[in-house]
């Protein structure tokens, strides 16, 4: 049987934290997975702090909470402080070394280190580094296949952001190609 995966997804507000969690809810949903996906953020709503917990479940969803993540991205280094130490053992850390650039180490999970401001603007659009992000988790965790990711990518966005849809489908690819370097026999 297949995993199920709690995701914790942190950052500034702005840096589409929410936006990736809410990915990841409607993909869950379009293959028949049970999801609980939860915003939090502070009053600012760029600047401030943000997060979400996305639930990926093959049974229903008992509670929303989450304290020990199998997986968390973290954006920016207030939030690697908070939810890196809170990822289970055995679980994916990604993070976003474009921002969170203070050392960080555990030998219990596997941690990925990825540029990603710098990724999504050599895609084209600064604001991608949330789906770079995104990718190297799908990747490395295999919550949800990256193609059914692409298939909401157009819907999520909806037809007044449609002109992200094709830089966004590159920054998850981009990330997903990085996570499978980063998580090779070789690169260790």
């Amino acid at each position: 049987m297949e995993k199920d995966h709690e995701i914790i997804i942190a950052g500034f507000g702005g840096q589409g934290v929410l936006f990736a969690g809410m990915l990841l809810a409607h993909a869950a949903l379009r293959i028949g997975r049970n999801v609980a996906w939860i915003p939090s953020y502070g009053p600012e709503m760029r600047g401030g702090t943000a997060g979400c917990t996305v639930i990926l479940s093959h049974e229903e969803v008992g509670s929303p909470i989450i304290s020990r993540p199998s997986a968390a991205i973290v954006m920016n280094e207030p939030s690697l402080a908070k939810y890196g130490p809170k990822v289970k053992e055995g679980g994916v850390l990604v993070v976003n070394r474009s921002l969170a650039k203070a050392p960080f180490s555990r030998n219990d999970i596997q941690v990925l280190e990825v540029p990603a401001n710098e990724i999504a603007m050599e895609v084209g659009s600064d604001r991608a580094a949330n789906m770079v992000a995104l990718g190297a988790l799908l990747r490395a965790t295999e919550a949800l296949p990256l193609d059914v990711v692409e298939e909401v990518m157009p819907e999520a966005l909806g037809a007044d952001k449609a002109r992200f849809v094709t830089p966004n489908v590159e920054a998850l690819r981009r990330g997903a190609r990085l996570a499978e370097t980063l998580l090779s026999p070789a690169a260790r």
